[in-house]
């Protein structure tokens, strides 16, 4: 049975919801649906279908901005305003009032083909001294290849807004011929080194190197601000690896922050037809796509050997089967809503919805689903210093809107 409270971006009071699950089902938690790989059974308890945790929070809806094409990450910037990135290559800064300026200049050109584009944003850890800001995106090369790629430049806000000393510090490598599983997102880690998510490429090619060590599809990768290696990443001074790779084994990351109390950078993958899991990215830890997933492939049956583990690779703190399509991703710890401190939200893109996950230490504990009603899918989620929790829709008429008590 789907349980509905009224949804509209007007700001009226709406409730908790939840997809709960049908009456009489054989299947726990919040989703109806059946999983893809009934058969798969999960490698510890709890790993996957967390039982329904309603915790009854009310929120308003507030527009903030709209009329985006495609937008894909925020960021705040000092004194109310905050940019946007759309994946046409277009960085727009909103002011409070929502207003939006002029595409901010100077950025380099972008692959907008399929997945591809301008992606994520992030200011500079020393922002408000330096006024740099990071981006990463699709990058083009010739013969149809691109690759993720990651620059910074000196942000110059007013009236024609510009980055200015643009520096590309980071690219994926080998560049593929492929539109889909760029990454990426960009967490800045507490000693000020950024991680940056990547995806396999999704076409074979790209899939099969997720295991290979010579190169940096699959993989998450460490620099420092300035693009240079830290020399405590796992793999500096071993012959043939990339010296940025920070962990391997996973498919398409789009969603990624860090732990509040331990500092460590979580985040989400997408699986095929189920697989979307939650993991702790830890340092030189191989996650196992593709030897092991949970799921089937899109065309059906098992992914490679259809194993679910293996030793010497990581198990998911989580998964889900059927999928939720993750993107964007945040702990919640700010003091408007006391009820959902400790919590973990993550974008629901496929299911285009918002999942509220309980978490205790390393443990999904409950999952609510919020948002249910919308028609839009969620890209982004980010907490904004004011406590409120920011979504970011996608769609040709993408918005930014916040939830508030």
């Amino acid at each position: 049975m789907l349980r509905v409270t009224a949804f509209t971006l007007t700001g009226l009071l709406v409730a908790s919801a939840a997809c709960a699950q049908t009456a009489g089902s054989p299947w726990p938690g919040v989703d109806p649906r059946p999983p893809n790989a009934p058969d798969q059974k999960p490698a510890m308890a709890g790993q996957t279908r967390a039982p329904e945790k309603k915790l009854g929070v009310a929120f308003k809806v507030v527009p903030v901005a709209d009329g985006f094409q495609n937008p894909w990450s925020l960021a705040f910037l000092p004194g109310g305003k905050m940019l946007v990135t759309e994946r046409p290559g277009r960085l727009r800064v909103v002011s409070a009032d929502g207003s939006k300026s002029e595409p901010v200049a100077g950025l380099p050109a972008v692959d907008a083909r399929g997945q591809g584009g301008l992606l994520d944003v992030t200011l500079d850890p020393n922002f408000a001294a330096n006024k740099l800001i990071y981006w990463s995106y699709a990058e083009p090369r010739d013969n149809n290849m691109n690759n993720t790629a990651v620059a910074r430049g000196t942000f110059v806000d007013g009236a024609a807004p510009r980055v200015d000393n643009v520096q590309v510090i980071f690219h994926q490598a080998p560049s593929l011929d492929s539109r889909l599983h760029f990454g990426s997102r960009l967490v800045w880690g507490r000693d000020n080194t950024l991680f940056i998510t990547m995806g396999d490429r999704s076409i074979t090619e790209g899939r099969m190197q997720a295991q290979r060590m010579d190169g940096l599809l699959g993989k998450i990768a460490r620099i420092n601000a300035d693009g240079s290696i830290p020399q405590d990443n796992p793999f500096v001074g071993k012959a043939g690896v990339p010296a940025s790779m920070w962990s391997l084994g996973h498919r398409n990351i789009q969603s990624a922050t860090l732990h509040p109390t331990t500092g460590e950078l979580w985040e989400v993958e997408h699986g095929t037809r189920g697989g979307d899991e939650i993991n702790i990215a830890r340092k030189g830890k191989d996650y196992g796509w593709p030897t092991i997933a949970y799921g089937i492939e899109y065309r059906g049956g098992p992914i490679t050997g259809g194993i679910t583990a293996q030793a010497g690779m990581e198990q998911p703190l989580y998964y889900w089967d059927p999928i939720i399509g993750p993107s964007g991703m945040a702990f919640y710890t700010g003091n408007l809503f006391p009820a959902w401190k400790g919590s973990l939200f993550v974008g629901g893109h496929g299911t285009r919805d918002l999942v509220r996950l309980s978490i205790d230490g390393e443990k999904v504990t409950g999952e609510e689903r919020l948002l249910v009603d919308q028609k839009d899918a969620v890209r982004d989620v980010r907490q904004g210093p004011d406590g409120a929790l920011y979504i970011v829709t996608d769609g040709a008429q993408g918005r930014v809107y916040k939830l508030v008590p």
